[in-house]
């Protein structure tokens, strides 16, 4: 029999999958959510989308292993199908069988995915990153969420979406469309950082035409996989642990030193560090450039990190409304 209150939200990115099981947290607890299980796996849906417009067999090959491995933890843990809330953003959005794989993976594992928006995903991302963030935090900061094919940017004040934008900068594309030298050369790495600058213009643009406002917010709060990543990096946090990477605050200094750590390694150099898993060692120096173009752009001496984010925001709205 299905538990009643256990539920389980899933984020199809372009590059990671991840699962939450959980079970509502009682009153007064660090999260509203008590996680029974969570696993995530790097899949790259997005390889080649970049060149092809469209998912790779691969590519679908390896997210079809993953989608039926969560169907049977979802089983085994005994949530109900209709309380999963399943996500799936930049990859199968944009790719022109996206739609069609969709239809395929309800039909062979039942998971049934919600393609959703830009919006939508940057205002569950707000809503996953607000529940763990401080209130001096939440109170005016700008949070950038960066994935395999795209990044949102969301302006809020006090958990209150301002305005949001998302922009087709991700790793997946940035490492296919500018790396390739290794180590990275100071060509590729200027190339990255000027195609990131070039999104952040139109996020600013987008920012004055909505508002008439274009001065960032506070607080610059970055979450998902690649700022993770390098806040463990950086506190050299193995095994890792959420709670300690949650409200970190990496100096630019900080930030500045593990770049040039980074940049100066090749691909198994980098990969051999514990904190970065595999899969993650070329899309982290994507990550550098972007979070570096941010910091430039808009004069930011420290960057939150937070490790809730869309997952968590997906399940929050399906236990609400379940």
């Amino acid at each position: 029999m299905p538990t009643p209150e256990r539920f389980a939200a899933i984020d199809i990115g372009s590059n990671t999958f991840r699962l939450l099981i959980a079970e509502p947290a009682s009153p007064g607890s660090a999260t509203p959510w008590h996680t029974i299980y969570y696993t995530h796996r790097i899949i790259r849906l997005g390889e080649g989308l970049h060149h092809t417009g469209r998912l790779a067999d691969t590519a679908m090959q390896r997210a079809m292993q993953a989608f039926s491995d969560y169907a049977a933890l979802l089983a085994h843990y005994q949530v109900a199908a209709d309380h999963v809330y399943a996500t799936a953003t930049a990859a199968m959005r944009d790719a022109d069988n996206g739609l069609a794989f969709r239809n395929r993976v309800v039909a062979e594992t039942g998971i049934d995915i919600h393609i959703i928006e830009g919006d939508t995903e940057a205002n569950m991302s707000l809503a996953g990153a607000s529940a763990v963030l401080t209130q001096q935090t939440r109170s005016d900061m700008l949070l950038f969420d960066i994935g395999g094919g795209s990044t949102e940017f969301i302006r809020a004040a006090n958990g209150t979406c301002r305005d949001a934008i998302s922009r087709k900068l991700g790793v997946v594309r940035l490492v296919e469309a500018h790396l390739h030298s290794d180590p990275p050369s100071t060509s590729d790495y200027s190339a990255m950082l000027a195609a990131a600058d070039t999104n952040l213009a139109e996020v600013e643009r987008f920012w004055g035409n909505n508002r008439g406002d274009i001065v960032p917010p506070t607080a610059l709060v970055g979450t998902a996989g690649t700022v993770t990543t390098l806040a463990a990096t950086e506190l050299d946090l193995c095994p890792y642990d959420a709670d300690i990477i949650n409200n970190h605050s990496m100096s630019r200094t900080a930030f500045e030193t593990l770049r040039d750590r980074l940049l100066a390694m090749n691909h198994e150099q980098r990969q051999a560090i514990r904190t970065i898993e595999e899969g993650r060692s070329d899309l982290i120096v994507a990550g550098l450039a972007i979070v570096e173009a941010i910091m430039n752009r808009w004069h930011y001496n420290d960057m939150i990190v937070v490790d809730a984010g869309l997952l968590e925001g997906a399940w929050l709205e399906i236990s609400r409304s379940g």
